[in-house]
């Protein structure tokens, strides 16, 4: 009997394993790009949209005629950007990547005064050249998805054409950047949907005007303002 018991067990866990084994080498079969992360060097590029923010800092300035400036962006203003993608592998779960690329965008502005009404606009058009570091780390895949995040630095370099009005930018900036993502393995290449967010680090108002020493109009409303800093929330999809 005990002999009879053993038999029956043993065919039932062959019988089982059978299916599992079935479905094991199911889903090796369609595993997307086994290897693609073994290798120590990547290439692509993406291409993406974001959006933009201009912070001020006020003075307080309130002139000998009774003026006083209040100056923002009242909406989050979108645009458009591209980038290469090089990326090193460090190991199973750090990679740096350098992402260089352009964005191009710009700034709506409404200039207030808060005693009169009177109202001004200003629209900043803009042209960055990113070079974007990155630390990037990776959970352990998933059959086809591997989620990870990221962060790093972003200097930029704006080539857009400036012209003289009420608020002038720098064309230099650096940003910090935070985000997160998904690598999602397809049969020929790997598609990265990816989020982040980019805070400015250094104050962009261009405060030494010459240009508006004959138009006090324009000079008291750049005056109105000490500092002005950027933001940026950008969403992007690499192809590597």
């Amino acid at each position: 009997m005990k002999s009879l018991r053993f038999i029956i067990f043993l065919l039932a866990a062959l019988a089982l394993a059978q299916p599992l084994s079935a479905r094991r080498d199911l889903n090796d079969k369609v595993l997307n790009r086994p290897y693609a992360d073994q290798r120590r060097w990547h290439l692509g590029f993406s291409v993406g949209a974001f959006t933009q923010d201009l912070r001020f800092t006020h003075s307080g300035l309130i002139t000998d005629d009774g003026h006083q400036w209040r100056i923002q962006q009242p909406d989050y203003q979108p645009g458009f950007c591209v980038n290469g993608l090089l990326s090193l592998r460090l190991n199973d779960y750090f990679s740096v990547r350098f992402t260089p690329g352009m964005y191009f965008g710009s700034h709506d502005m409404r200039m207030l005064d808060v005693n009169s009404g009177d109202e001004y606009k200003q629209n900043i058009k803009t042209a960055y050249v990113v070079m974007p570091l990155d630390l990037k780390f990776a959970a352990l895949r998933y059959r086809n998805s591997r989620p990870y995040v990221v962060g790093g630095v972003m200097p930029i370099f704006d080539v857009a054409k400036k012209r003289s009005d009420y608020i002038k930018l720098k064309a230099a900036d650096c940003f910090i950047s935070i985000g997160f993502g998904c690598d999602f393995y397809l049969p020929y290449f790997k598609l990265i949907p990816e989020v982040k967010f980019c805070f400015s680090l250094a104050d962009v108002l261009c405060k030494d005007r010459p240009d508006l020493a004959d138009d006090p109009a324009k000079l008291q409303i750049t005056e109105s303002v000490t500092r002005a800093a950027r933001k940026m929330f950008v969403l992007t999809f690499y192809f590597e």
